[in-house]
């Protein structure tokens, strides 16, 4: 059974992006590919229980299981060796990042303190938006009571979009709740 985000997308987002940016064939419209959610735990000084913390939580966040990142290089300021783990990363295709996406826009993002919309700026020039979040108890799968430290994350949604003007039409389109620009709304 197709989630109902994916079929929101084919049946309404697609024919109304078609029509906004002028695609003749309906495999031009911009599509979103994959969510990649990341974690970092540098700075903890028990940094092998953070990364085991930061797995559980991206497991019951994202229904996954996230793989585990691995230092690179030594760096002595950061006392950090290599191969030590600091962080770990999921990848969400189909119909689990569909399913992520729904629960984003309208349970997790509104959830967030002082909710005025998220920045529409954080695109990085070929359509693909990355939005930071501090804490992970905005979502509604994290049982507060059993939070042992504060984990921050990076939710980076992957687009087929070739601009930034078209990954950013097909997001709002899709329902990501964009703050409005004070030029915009001015105008307005």
């Amino acid at each position: 059974m197709k989630p109902s985000m994916q079929t929101y997308y084919q049946e309404k987002v697609v024919p109304a992006l078609k029509e906004e940016l002028g695609c003749t064939n309906p495999h031009q419209v911009p599509g979103l590919e994959k969510i990649v959610v990341t974690t970092h735990c540098g700075r903890a000084t028990d940094r092998k229980q953070a990364v085991e913390d930061s797995v559980e939580e991206i497991s019951k966040i994202t229904g996954q299981k996230p793989s585990v990142s691995y230092a690179k290089k030594s760096v002595a300021n950061f006392k950090v060796r290599e191969g030590e783990a600091v962080g770990a990363r999921v990848t969400l295709r189909g119909a689990n990042m569909w399913e992520f996406l729904d629960r984003f826009i309208h349970i997790t993002a509104p959830n967030i303190r002082d909710f005025r919309g998220i920045s529409p700026k954080s695109f990085d020039g070929q359509g693909n938006y990355a939005v930071g979040v501090s804490d992970q108890s905005i979502f509604p799968e994290v049982e507060l009571d059993k939070i042992k430290r504060q984990i921050g994350f990076d939710l980076i949604f992957v687009t087929s979009a070739t601009t930034d003007d078209a990954g950013r039409a097909l997001l709002r389109a899709l329902g990501m709740p964009f703050r409005e620009n004070k030029k915009e709304a001015a105008t307005a």
